[in-house]
């Protein structure tokens, strides 16, 4: 009788433990989602866009302590008539200006309460990865990694066998004409955007996400569409391809040449795998860095990361787009009337790396501006970045 008092006693207890385990990851689950319903909030915004990994699963992209790559300081520039106004019009949270490779201006002009040194902050790029992914991607392409842009993704990403991607092509996605259909309505709560921000507030899987797409609007390589589930899929294809995560990556192939000023990291699903396209975490200033080693055609002090080939391939606008609209390239913009040389990486609430390579100029800009999408947002954002350049001259 006692043995089997003991035996209850011990499988409550185990029970007990299991609940108990239980009520911690929902807790700790709900704490999240939580924290990604209040993320965009007025009152936090500043705040949350510096702190994401204490919000979601991350994962450091290492760089290597014994190569930093500083930028010089130039003098100061002389800023354009309606600076300020744009700034504070634009909740710009840091903003770095570079001719020919020097800092031309830098500013914190909105900051969290407890913010002591903004020049370190680690800030959201939101889709701005988007561009470092197209780099990683350039490399793997030239060394013979992933040979063939025309190939099927699903050469690489078995999974997606079966969805929306079944017949779409590296380049495709790379363009964002995958031609599946996606909801990247920010205001409301049912579209594909947000369900997407639901699955890493939750733990869940972006693989499983990406592979449950099943709608297509067109064929493939028809129409633009913006997708951002796309470059997850040129995540797979990468994982598939190199049998290795995108922060291992990305640390080898560029944040570790690159010679950051301060570590970066991804915000990941709840199984550790990168969010490519849009939670990669910078200083204002290594974007900044970035962007010059763009501009520069693929070098920085002198260490080539990707060739000047892919550089001038992927930033040209070749995704079918509407005549007269935005151009794509590979994860790359180019705004209506760009010259030779002018595109941008791009992300929600005002986050750009625009860069003009024939007049030297790089301008990394960190924003929290709850009215982006606004009529006239993006383009007055453009004309500032023309007259900041021009500025320069």
């Amino acid at each position: 009788m006692r043995t089997m008092a003991k035996r209850i006693g011990l499988g409550l207890l185990i029970v007990g433990i299991g609940l108990a385990i239980l009520g911690f990851w929902h807790k700790e689950r709900i704490s999240r989602l939580l924290a990604v319903n209040s993320l965009f909030a007025e009152d936090r915004i500043v705040a949350n866009f510096t702190a994401m990994g204490t919000m979601f699963d991350s994962a450091e992209v290492s760089r290597d302590p014994a190569i930093t790559h500083a930028l010089s300081r130039g003098a100061p520039m002389q800023i354009p008539d309606g600076f300020d106004v744009w700034t504070e019009a634009r909740a710009v949270t840091g903003i770095v200006v570079l001719k020919d490779g020097a800092i031309r201006h830098e500013s914190y002009p909105l900051t969290a309460p407890d913010e002591a040194a903004p020049e370190t902050s680690l800030r959201i790029s939101w889709s701005v990865a988007k561009s470092f992914l197209s780099v990683l991607l350039g490399i793997l392409h030239e060394d013979g990694t992933i040979p063939d842009l025309d190939a099927p993704v699903v050469r690489y990403a078995p999974a997606l066998d079966g969805s929306a991607y079944e017949r779409a092509s590296i380049r495709d996605v790379l363009q964002m004409s995958s031609g599946v259909t996606f909801n990247e309505d920010y205001l409301d709560f049912w579209s594909d955007i947000n369900k997407m921000g639901r699955v890493l507030a939750l733990g869940q899987s972006m693989d499983g996400f990406a592979a449950g797409q099943d709608e297509s609007f067109t064929a493939p390589g028809e129409q633009w569409q913006y997708v951002s589930i796309d470059t997850h899929v040129i995540g797979m294809v990468i994982r598939g391809a190199t049998g290795r995560s995108i922060p291992d990556l990305l640390s080898e192939k560029v944040i570790a040449p690159l010679g950051l000023s301060q570590t970066p990291y991804y915000v990941t699903d709840g199984h550790g795998v990168a969010f490519v396209l849009g939670g990669l975490n910078l200083t204002t200033r290594d974007y900044a860095l970035f962007g010059q080693m763009v501009a520069n055609g693929g070098t920085i002090a002198g260490t080539r990361i990707v060739s000047e080939g892919w550089i001038a391939e992927s930033t040209a606008a070749s995704a079918p787009t509407a005549p007269g609209e935005i151009g794509y390239g590979y994860q790359w913009w180019v705004p209506v009337g760009a010259t030779e040389g002018q595109f941008m990486a791009r992300g929600i609430y005002g986050q750009y790396i625009y860069i003009d390579r024939p007049r030297g100029v790089v301008i990394a800009v960190n924003g929290a501006d709850r009215s982006f999408r606004d009529p006239g947002v993006a383009e007055a954002n453009v004309a500032m970045f023309r007259q900041i350049a021009e500025a320069l001259d």
